[in-house]
């Protein structure tokens, strides 16, 4: 029996893991399905570099259905740190007004006056610490390329960017800024800084902490209304039973729902239909799916030598506002380093981000088997609202590409075929059929007030449905943060550990 068992040791399990097990009495259990490396000099390559992502040795290899009729890779992370182990290392904050958008959903302990502190502890800033939004001694440390070490691709990307009429922006987690900047990122040199090095390498030493790796959780344990513990898969196929007086689950906005639903908490349509008892009927699982849409620029240059895919794949951004949009920075433009496959023309991409997105997708599973992949329909740009500032977000995209110096890099535009009449229904035609994801599925568990028929968990993480149970990461989060999710995700862990820790009592320790 453990006071805490943990469910997955992502970017908010292994936060939560860490904050809660500082109680020396309190003993937790953190469960990985995937493995785990506790000395960094072990640690495999593709989860210490940081110029791009890991995207098959520690993947969990699931398949999306972005907009109808398609199926894409979606890389998440299996293995100590989850997605913080194998991502981009952009460290990038949600505006303030996407806190207290969750706050005005009845969640107030979500604010950005609230969850500020979070972020200021989880960040080690190492170019804007002394300023008052920003920390200088938390487990991530967080920096910007210099412009002398930025790719003549990128720094083409910012001159030509000052040239369109957008600001220069040196810190894009400067909550009151906008314009083109180098991206903050949680890496130092080559080290990507997950939350396996940030967070857990130092906890490892604590005796009531214990990591179980490479354990699948088939499903939750329940007994009168209440979580009593998990059970779980090892790799020679042995079934083994855990008991803990609180349940957190935090494996993701993919694995959470998949893992509620085959545990009898979900929709009572899908769980009949699955053939799983129903322990409690609950609609929101898996539904509120919410990502960034993205459709790129892909273009071929004139001198090959500038590119490099052992160089990093990403080094700036823009943040800036649609036309007309009463959401600030809702749109994205950021230049990728390089783009293709090996041994392909030299190319590069420029990605045109929808950041504050109105649609939603849904997850839901084929069969009750924890092996089979869950169905992810993401149904992107079937908002209009989301079409319309993506189609301007993609024409802004393409003007860079026409700018010097940018356009002097460039041989050729290879995708869209600009020969063509590059007009608002084209480009609608292509959000429908080509838009792809951000990688940042979230809401899939969405936290909210019990009178909310589609909220799952309350403002601290707590089941309705059931006692002793706590869901903590992505999928809580009532919509998308206008950034990429890693840096709330890791907030998330900070908010619910903190209070695990602080206020065990409101969590039944």
């Amino acid at each position: 029996m453990y006071d805490v068992i943990v469910i997955g040791a992502g970017s908010s399990g292994a936060v939560i893991a860490t904050r809660a097990s500082e109680h020396p009495a309190r003993s937790v259990l953190l469960i990985e399905a995937g493995p785990d490396y506790g000395d960094i000099e072990k640690t495999p390559y593709d989860l210490i570099n940081s110029h791009n992502n890991s995207y098959t040795d520690h993947d969990w290899g699931l398949q999306y259905q972005p907009t109808f009729g398609r199926s894409d890779p979606l890389p998440r992370g299996r293995v100590t740190g989850g997605s913080s182990a194998v991502n981009t290392t952009i460290a990038l904050r949600g505006m303030p007004e996407d806190y207290d958008e969750w706050a005005g959903q009845g969640n107030g302990e979500w604010a950005w006056e609230k969850v500020l502190p979070a972020f200021r502890r989880l960040e080690r800033d190492l170019d804007f610490g002394d300023k008052p939004y920003h920390g200088d001694a938390g487990p991530i440390s967080i920096r910007r390329y210099p412009p002398e070490d930025l790719l003549p691709q990128h720094q083409a990307f910012l001159a030509a960017s000052r040239e369109l009429g957008y600001p220069d922006c040196a810190d894009a987690n400067d909550p009151d800024g906008w314009g083109a900047g180098p991206h903050p990122m949680n890496k130092l040199g080559r080290l990507r800084v997950s939350c396996a090095i940030g967070y857990l390498a130092a906890a490892r030493i604590r005796p009531n902490l214990e990591i179980r790796a490479n354990a699948l959780v088939l499903r939750l344990l329940f007994k009168s209304g209440k979580c009593t513990g998990v059970e779980i898969e090892t790799t020679d196929g042995q079934v083994e039973q855990v008991s803990a007086r609180l349940v957190v689950l935090s494996a993701g906005a993919i694995m959470s729902p998949a893992i509620l639903i085959r545990s009898g908490i979900g929709p009572g349509a899908q769980l009949d239909a699955l053939g799983i008892e129903q322990v409690r009927d609950v609609a929101g699982v898996g539904a509120n799916l919410s990502d960034h849409p993205a459709l790129a620029v892909v273009c071929r240059v004139k001198d090959p030598s500038i590119i490099d895919a052992d160089q990093p794949l990403i080094q700036t951004i823009l943040r800036y506002t649609a036309d007309g949009s009463d959401k600030r920075n809702d749109l994205q433009i950021e230049q990728l380093s390089f783009a293709g496959v090996a041994g392909g023309p030299p190319s590069f991409m420029i990605a045109a981000v929808l950041e504050y997105q109105y649609g939603r997708g849904e997850l839901r599973l084929r069969t009750a088997d924890p092996h089979d992949q869950p169905v992810i329909d993401n149904q992107f740009c079937d908002d209009d609202r989301d079409t319309q500032r993506l189609i301007q977000c993609f024409k802004d995209t393409v003007a860079f590409t026409q700018q010097k110096p940018l356009a002097d890099l460039i041989q050729l535009v290879t995708f869209p075929d600009l020969k063509r009449r590059i007009d608002d229904a084209f480009i609608a035609n292509l959000c429908r059929r080509r838009a792809s994801s951000g990688y940042h599925p979230c809401g899939t568990v969405k936290m909210g007030p019990a009178a909310d028929p589609m909220s799952v968990v309350d403002q601290h993480g707590c089941c309705h449905a059931v006692d002793a149970l706590v869901v903590a990461d992505a999928s809580i989060m009532p919509g998308v943060p206008r950034a990429n999710t890693n840096l709330t995700s890791i907030m998330i862990g900070e908010m619910v550990g903190e209070w695990i820790r602080t206020n065990p009592g409101r969590y039944g320790l």
